[in-house]
């Protein structure tokens, strides 16, 4: 990790930038905080109370959005998951002032120095978000979670709940909560026994450190952050399998890679000085992987970028919608805050788990959504990468001429894609005769922190 000394304040600048370039908003139209004002007023009219039950919530420790609450109780040999999702759809009316602003952003977009949200801060911070100070409304999905990780969707139900804390991944210890890593350990031992691949690189992230400071990063994800995803899974997975009962649903979809893109891998894989057995299956070899290792946590990039990705599919009669990565079919239901598609997802659960009829809006939504949340995510990404690419050149700008060590980690028609030995900066250099996993030299050229971008050239 490397801190940015940035006396000029070229951050803060560039982040105005990007703001500026990508359209981001800045707060909300007046309408649309009128109508959410009045919204969190609204008293709970069609919630059973369930403030008895011990929720907490597990977040990043500056996490105020926060989506679900989880509960863990034996009953015999499976495990009871009750998973409190934010009730979104309780303050948001369908065609209203907040939900067509919802539609036009359809997700909350990230930057270091903060976000610009789904739902206005009243809502997606107060009285939506499932915060330890006060009863919320929530929508509680019970998940049963059989001693091989198996899960079935046992009930929904709109419900009052009150988290006893918000915990924070870097603060909690996972042996502490109540059949927490039971719980992960069998949905764990479930995907392995599917074939699943569900691996994750390093990320690269710029951190705030507090007082306009920042700090680039490489950071795997802790043993907290990993169990908490395997909670979510389990309700994803359970709900999956019950909208597609009921012949409806959002579906996040991925394919397998193709075969080509599998030979490549194995090329880049032999590359990096990688043991890939001739017998063993792409899923298999990602699951022994350590992201810690950068030549390993290099092959899960690659990997990552050897599909075409993940997206979102309404359901088709006669198909059934896959997810390669985790062997199943899967639906986003999580996270209704920061992701329009969740709160359709959640009131079709809702509906079906009780016996009702989808809502016309939901369905009508089904239909209309993927393109939405498609581009709502490339923005995402572009968004992510330009403040990465500004904060390396930050970093970077008082070292121009300098020579640094470097690994390739991927060869394409665009030339070389490196990462530097000694900081957490990933680069594209043009280089001949240059093999994935081959160490090489590199200048820097030029480090622009007006434009958040650097330039190598192969050392001389």
């Amino acid at each position: 990790m490397k801190a940015l000394a940035d006396p000029g304040n070229a951050l803060g600048r560039g982040l105005s930038a990007i703001r500026a370039q990508f359209g981001i908003p800045d707060g909300f139209p007046p309408e649309v905080l009128a109508e959410a004002e009045k919204a969190a007023l609204r008293a709970p009219t069609e919630h059973a109370d369930r403030t008895s039950l011990p929720f907490v919530t597990l977040d990043p420790a500056s996490s105020t959005d926060l989506d679900q609450a989880f509960a863990i109780e034996p009953s015999g040999k499976e495990l009871l998951l009750r998973y409190a999702i934010a009730d979104t759809a309780w303050f948001v009316d369908d065609g209203g002032a907040v939900d067509r602003e919802a539609w036009r952003r359809g997700t909350t977009q990230y930057l270091p120095d903060g976000k610009a949200g789904l739902y206005p801060p009243v809502l997606s911070e107060g009285a939506a978000s499932l915060l330890p100070d006060g009863p919320r409304p929530a929508v509680i999905f019970t998940i049963r979670v059989a001693p091989d990780g198996a899960v079935g969707l046992d009930g929904a139900e709109r419900a009052i709940v009150r988290s006893r804390a918000k915990l924070a991944y870097d603060q909690v210890n996972p042996a502490d909560l109540p059949g927490f890593v039971e719980l992960s350990d069998r949905i764990q031992a479930a995907e392995l026994a599917r074939g699943a691949a569900r691996v994750n690189p390093p990320a690269q992230e710029v951190m705030p450190l507090g007082g306009g400071r920042f700090e680039l990063v490489f950071r795997p994800q802790l043993e907290s952050e990993v169990r908490n995803a395997a909670l979510s899974l389990a309700c994803n997975l359970a709900v999956a399998k019950a909208l597609q009962a009921h012949k409806t649903g959002l579906f996040r979809v991925m394919a397998e890679p193709e075969a080509w893109a599998v030979r490549r891998l194995r090329h880049t894989a032999h590359a990096l000085g990688l043991s890939w057995p001739r017998a063993m299956a792409l899923p298999d070899f990602e699951r022994r992987l350590d992201s810690g290792d950068p030549k390993q946590a290099a092959f899960m990039l690659a990997v990552r970028r050897s599909g075409k990705g993940a997206f979102y599919e309404p359901f088709r009669e006669g198909t059934t919608p896959w997810h390669a990565a985790v062997a199943a079919t899967y639906a986003h239901s999580t996270a209704p805050l920061r992701r329009l598609a969740d709160r359709y997802v959640v009131r079709a659960t809702l509906a079906v788990a009780n016996g009702d009829e989808v809502p016309g809006a939901v369905t009508e939504a089904f239909g209309k959504l993927a393109p939405i949340m498609a581009k709502a995510d490339a923005l995402g990404g572009r968004i992510e990468r330009a403040a990465i690419d500004l904060a390396e050149a930050v970093m970077l700008s008082t070292s121009v001429g300098q020579s640094f060590a470097a690994v390739a980690t991927e060869v394409d028609e665009r030339g070389v894609r490196i990462q530097l030995s000694d900081l957490p900066v990933v680069a594209r250099v043009a280089a001949g005769g240059v093999e994935a996993g081959d160490k090489l030299r590199v200048s820097l050229v030029a480090a622009d922190t007006d434009r958040g971008t650097i330039e190598f050239a192969p050392a001389t």
